[in-house]
């Protein structure tokens, strides 16, 4: 009798859950380390060494189960198999297309739904039907009621779905740091050592600095990483998930989007552990429900609409933002940049290829929205720089949520803000060199400047929603607005 055919595993589908279920424990894995795809896209340094250090980490964890091809595609590695394999789902269209051409060739055999995700994109769409909008608060109680995550019964425990309101702490004044454990950092070996010399001898122009592995690879090391975040760190999670921090950049975040994002972490072994924290009185509800939110919810939900809104999701553009990225932005030099919080936020994606999500949402995020910046330049910007950035990811996180392009198939609103805000839920405004409260002059915050810039721009628009035609009618009582206008249209200095 033959053996089954190989599983051809890629480098984001990393986990046992993937290589290990019952359905594939028995097949040997070919994994392709391809030169053409690595160097293809220029991409963040960081990122490429977590990919590679994944890939061969696997491959010594399987031993001689694991065939590691080295090759300059995926085809060539493919025909040295010398059958055709077995393949899960890819994470892109443009991965899913080349699968199926494989298949029509001869070198797939199958192509089966990906297990790395808690919903099927079957489910989704029959969840999702014919819907033109949707709401992720929907989609996230389905998943709770689904997987039986912080439920009791048929109700939500505490009766409460969405504890939301309890996680907008400030961060605590008179400090520079939460004062928390520690995360649990990686510890580099001989494998990380030769993925760092193959880098260092390829012809590529990476983005970022190099720097010391941060995040997990392994599936041994995301359980480590998940035990330590739920054991010491996810109590204090909530309630500063908002915040920011200069000299804090983990402060009490998890780290494991990279472990995810990577297939060595299943979403519901993630859920779960943190369900159990709060059962066992060891983390209060409101953290733990705004991390399930965050893996349950947002992510799962970022992941099917990738798939069901299609390829024409991107090629919308409704406030017409046509800005070029500066040149200061495309580099990641953060030296350029004189605000406090974009300095500090750009050198983070600079120095380790990531920041929370407040970084990017309200202050890399708000900067492009207000400066117009092409929302499909700004989406591969996020793809390539973040070290947990993939083509699923980015176009409705940025493109959608962010840039507010798709004009509202994802979020009501644009998200931006002034000064206030950054001032309110970060450390960076004391000793900057711009005035969150100013709006006019040397010393006018961007933010803020920008922010009733971008709400004179953009009126007519924001006058018709109920979520934004209060900042119209306060922008229309300013009177240095024409000021504002003109100051924000010349501007140069961010």
């Amino acid at each position: 009798m033959s053996s089954p055919a190989p599983l051809w595993v890629f480098a984001d589908q990393l986990g046992p859950h993937v290589h290990s279920s019952e359905e594939m424990v028995d097949r040997d894995v070919v994994i392709i380390e391809s030169a053409r795809a690595l160097g293809r896209r220029r991409g963040h340094r960081q990122k490429a060494h977590l990919l590679l250090s994944g890939m061969r980490h696997l491959a010594d964890e399987l031993g001689d189960r694991a065939t590691y091809i080295r090759a300059d595609t995926y085809r060539e590695g493919l025909a040295r198999v010398g059958r055709p394999v077995v393949v899960h789902e890819p994470t892109s269209r443009r991965a899913e297309a080349f699968v199926r051409r494989l298949a029509d060739e001869g070198l797939v055999e199958e192509i089966v739904p990906t297990p790395t995700f808690a919903l099927s994109r079957a489910d989704f769409a029959e969840w999702a039907g014919g819907k033109k909008s949707f709401l992720m608060e929907n989609f996230y109680r389905e998943q709770r009621r689904r997987f039986d995550i912080l439920m009791d019964g048929e109700n939500p425990v505490s009766g409460t779905w969405n504890l939301d309101a309890e996680n907008r702490e400030k961060p605590p004044k008179k400090r520079t740091t939460l004062g928390v454990p520690e995360p649990w950092w990686p510890e580099e070996d001989d494998i990380d050592a030769g993925v760092r010399a193959d880098l260092d001898a390829m012809d590529v122009d990476w983005s970022g600095e190099d720097g010391p592995r941060l995040f997990a690879v392994t599936a041994a090391e995301a359980a480590s990483a998940l035990e330590t975040f739920v054991a010491t760190r996810l109590a204090t999670f909530g309630p500063y998930e908002d915040a920011v921090m200069a000299a804090d950049w983990t402060m009490s975040h998890s780290l494991l989007s990279v472990p995810f994002n990577l297939g060595v972490l299943h979403p519901l072994d993630a859920a779960r552990a943190a369900e159990q924290a709060y059962r066992d009185g060891t983390a209060p509800l409101a953290s733990v429900e705004g991390f399930v939110r965050q893996i349950l919810g947002w992510r799962e939900y970022v992941w099917h609409l990738y798939w069901h809104l299609g390829e024409d999701y991107m090629r919308t553009n409704a406030l017409d933002a046509d800005t070029p990225l500066p040149g200061w932005f495309q580099t990641l030099d953060a030296e350029e940049v004189t605000a406090a919080c974009l300095s500090d936020a750009l050198a983070g994606v600079r120095d380790r290829g990531w920041v929370h999500h407040i970084p990017r949402l309200m202050i890399l995020g708000n900067h492009a929205l207000q400066r117009g910046y092409d929302p499909r330049a700004l989406t591969r910007w996020f793809t390539e720089h973040f070290v947990d950035g993939y083509e699923w990811v980015m176009p409705v996180n940025v493109f959608g949520m962010s840039q507010h392009a798709d004009g509202g198939v994802i979020a009501t609103k644009p998200y931006t803000s002034g000064g206030a805000y950054i001032d309110r839920m970060t450390d960076h405004c004391k000793g900057c060199a711009f005035d969150p409260k100013t709006r006019v002059g040397e010393d006018a915050c961007p933010f803020t400047a920008g922010y009733w810039a971008f709400t004179h721009k953009h009126r007519e628009r924001l006058a018709k929603n109920m979520r934004t035609r209060r900042a119209v009618s306060s922008m229309e009582r300013l009177g240095d607005i024409d000021e504002i206008v003109e100051q924000e249209r010349h501007r140069t200095t961010f």
